[in-house]
């Protein structure tokens, strides 16, 4: 049942990046439409991952009251590096159109070290996580977090427009 849920959702998410996409890469005027498209996004998404979590990891009543307060820890560490990928995407969408060399390669090594930063949040996390609920179930969290974070990412490139050369 829970395969089907998770499922479920990743075909939503596919074809709303799909469906979005093209109307992202014609309003790149200013950006706008693709910020707010991306606003969007990140509350929604935000507002579903624990509860895809909760569907998706089974917790003993005792663990989800030890589990949850440890996840939301978790998550707010993992929210400081959305925010600056999020930062990086805003200004992608200001500049895309000028974009020198010097900007594309900061912004590169910008996007580089959130995901570094990210791997490196999640390890920290791995051994706490444990202490909480036993190492199958924490991997299995690491697992649906991990896609969480994936479709995210790839929804997030969906919205985005490439480089205009």
């Amino acid at each position: 049942m829970k395969k089907i849920i998770f499922s479920g959702l990743v075909l939503v998410l596919a074809l709303t990046a799909s469906s979005k996409s093209a109307f992202a890469q014609r309003e790149t005027e200013t950006g706008v439409a693709v910020e707010k498209d991306i606003v969007l996004l990140r509350r929604d998404l935000r507002a579903d991952k624990k509860k895809l979590i909760a569907a998706s990891v089974p917790l003993s009543p005792e663990e989800a009251t030890r589990f949850w307060p440890v996840y939301d820890q978790y998550s707010q560490d993992m929210a400081k590096h959305n925010d600056e990928f999020y930062s990086l995407v805003k200004d992608y969408i200001a500049n895309q159109k000028t974009l020198t060399d010097a900007q594309a390669t900061d912004l590169l090594k910008r996007w580089s070290q959130i995901q570094v930063d990210q791997a490196q949040t999640r390890q920290k996390w791995v051994p706490l996580i444990e202490k909480v609920i036993p190492a199958r179930k924490a991997a299995l969290f690491f697992q649906i977090d991990r896609r969480i974070y994936a479709l995210m990412d790839i929804q997030t490139s969906a919205e985005l427009p490439l480089i205009i050369q």
